[in-house]
């Protein structure tokens, strides 16, 4: 993870509309006013320990929060309650954990063997939810990781999401997204974090999954017209 990241170019208004000042957002965050003026016209990067005071203090959204550097793989539990503290309503009955950055979510959960689909319909979401989320870094991470099929599954499905609601200029940057991930899409045969299928569902996958599947040498059988946020 880089030590600094750029933040939200609209500080400045986002401060304007709290009804604070430069001076109040200073003192608040240990830093000097000058300090905070170059955060706001994108002279200084924010520095990765103080991202998520920033985050506070300016009303920015959890795709502006620092990620923890932990690349453990997330279970079904812990992905669950991640998406619940995001805002996902079908899991929104769940006992919310921290939340943590939709990218950072997303890569531990893609790097699970094995996640309910209850779990695994709701990765899409955090693309659909959460547009602004540091691509860059996820990229990275997921190649680093060998997951890149599995997000590039993902980035379809919500980009057919963003279809079915009518989100046109989302499904366009979500094609671009996919398209850029198709360059380093693997040949090997993966599941959708969902390794334990046996040799007999695997062969049936193999004949019967979605092309979508298929393009990125995917054993599911998920579609975007099954996702219950698609419609």
């Amino acid at each position: 993870m880089p030590k600094h990241a750029r933040t939200d170019p609209l500080l400045r208004d986002k401060r304007r509309a709290a009804g604070l000042t430069q001076a109040q957002v200073a003192g608040r965050l240990g830093l000097t006013q000058a300090y905070v003026s170059m955060l706001e016209q994108g002279r200084r990067a924010v520095p990765a320990t103080l991202r998520n005071r920033v985050a506070e203090v300016y009303g920015l959204g959890p795709a502006a929060l620092a990620v923890s550097g932990d690349a453990s793989a997330l279970g079904s539990v812990d992905v669950a309650r991640s998406l619940a503290a995001l805002g996902y309503e079908p899991l929104g009955y769940l006992r919310a954990r921290r939340r943590l950055n939709p990218a950072e979510v997303l890569l531990r959960a893609l790097r699970h063997p094995d996640l309910e689909s209850r779990v695994a319909e709701g990765l899409p979401w955090l693309l659909v939810h959460y547009p602004d989320l540091d691509w860059t870094w996820l990229v990275r991470e997921a190649k680093l990781a060998d997951v890149q099929n599995r997000l590039g599954f993902v980035v379809t499905l919500a980009r057919q999401a963003a279809g079915l609601q009518g989100n046109a200029p989302l499904a366009a940057q979500l094609r671009e997204r996919e398209d850029g991930l198709d360059a380093s899409r693997l040949a090997r045969e993966d599941t959708f974090c969902h390794d334990s299928l046996t040799q007999a569902e695997r062969r049936w996958l193999r004949t019967s999954r979605p092309p979508e599947a298929a393009r990125w040498n995917l054993l599911t059988s998920l579609r975007a017209d099954e996702l219950r946020y698609a419609a």
